[in-house]
């Protein structure tokens, strides 16, 4: 049987809200015949993470991604379903589970503002019960691993906002946590400051075997951390695959950067111009009507080509895209054909976090 680090089975939640019109007269009527609606925050929830994996987990405001992490954590009791975390059930048994899980919030901190973030580690040791000589040696591996040894006497409140999130890090991991929540652990940081929190994402993972759940909007975090993506709209998960299947596969076009040394005349089915000047242009290829390698050929054909650059369509737009075939009542990736399977071998320029190939994704009918 696999090791889980956490399960859902069937899980819903609904949440009862009072809905009250406009004026005195409704305020009034309300009192006596109050209009309850409820909201179907979490819709029959199945979700698997294993031991060790490095998971984001997405999707728009309101899809239902807060309301799950309380259920995980315990913050919040299912309408119905079973949830395991680390063998535990979260709402019986929180106090035992928060002693084995980690938080970091990029917009919330766990340090003491007023205080230097050594004194925060010590408070949090004792929170945790980790013993004075252990607690030490936890301290000083993680300002090593973090590099934070100029910071531990400066005021929290005195800090960047980098130099926080890495010693809000170092903080949830001084108890040892087996899974670790990120929400937003990037948002607001510069281009250098994130990639290193990245970086040391990847090493608490690959080193200390933290399991990793990540709440992202940023697609770079997805791409260059996670093997797995997880979207959730509307309460329920609507797919479920690698990062690589879906980047290549789900959208099933791809982009072409063209450079010529004359105009640019293309009449081609299946190639579109999104935008073109007199010696460039960039078009999207259809790849359920015509193959890459065809498109290719005859753009050749057509054009004096000075250069060329072939490239996914941005993970930005495919989200987008999800969220809106779920909204609309479509199954995500009905555009991709088996076609997608020989165009993804032609494009060589993947930023995907995975070095492993695709095994297909589970897109689910919203």
């Amino acid at each position: 049987m696999e090791d889980y680090a956490l399960r859902l089975d069937q899980v819903n939640k609904v949440f009862l809200s009072k809905v009250k019109g406009k004026g005195l007269r409704a305020s009034l009527r309300s009192l006596a015949r109050p209009d309850i609606r409820s909201v179907h925050a979490v819709r029959n929830l199945d979700l698997a993470v294993g031991r060790g994996e490095l998971l984001a987990f997405i999707g728009p405001n309101g899809a239902g991604k807060s309301t799950t992490i309380k259920l995980i954590t315990g913050i919040l009791f299912p309408d119905s379903g079973k949830i395991d975390v680390l063998g535990l059930d979260p709402h019986r048994k929180r106090r035992e589970l928060a002693f084995r899980i980690g938080t970091v919030f990029g917009q919330k901190s766990q340090l003491w503002f007023h205080l230097p973030p050594l004194d925060s580690f010590h408070l949090l040791g004792r929170v945790y019960d980790v013993p004075g000589r252990t607690l030490k040696e936890r301290i000083d591996e993680l300002v090593h691993v973090f590099e934070i040894e100029p910071l531990l006497h400066q005021p929290v409140r005195k800090l960047s906002l980098g130099e926080r999130i890495r010693c809000e890090m170092a903080a949830s991991l001084i108890h040892r946590p087996e899974i670790l929540f990120l929400d937003e652990p990037t948002i607001g940081l510069d281009v250098v400051v994130r990639q290193r929190i990245r970086d040391l994402i990847r090493t608490m993972n690959r080193e200390q075997g933290v399991t990793i759940f990540l709440t992202s909007h940023d697609v770079g975090d997805i791409e260059k951390l996670c093997r797995r993506a997880v979207v959730i709209n509307g309460g329920e998960v609507v797919w479920d695959g690698t990062v690589k299947h879906l980047k290549y596969s789900l959208l099933n076009r791809r982009i072409i950067d063209l450079k010529s040394d004359g105009p640019i005349p293309l009449d081609i089915p299946g190639v579109r111009t999104i935008k073109a000047t007199d010696y460039s242009a960039k078009l999207e290829v259809d790849l359920d009507t015509i193959r890459l390698e065809e498109a290719v050929q005859r753009i050749f054909a057509s054009v004096s080509v000075q250069d060329i650059n072939i490239a996914n369509v941005p993970t930005e737009e495919i989200i987008t895209r999800i969220y809106q075939d779920t909204e609309a009542g479509a199954t995500p990736g009905t555009s991709s054909s088996s076609s997608s399977s020989s165009s993804s071998n032609s494009n060589s320029n993947s930023n995907s976090g995975s070095g492993a190939e695709p095994k297909g994704g589970r897109p689910c009918r919203a």
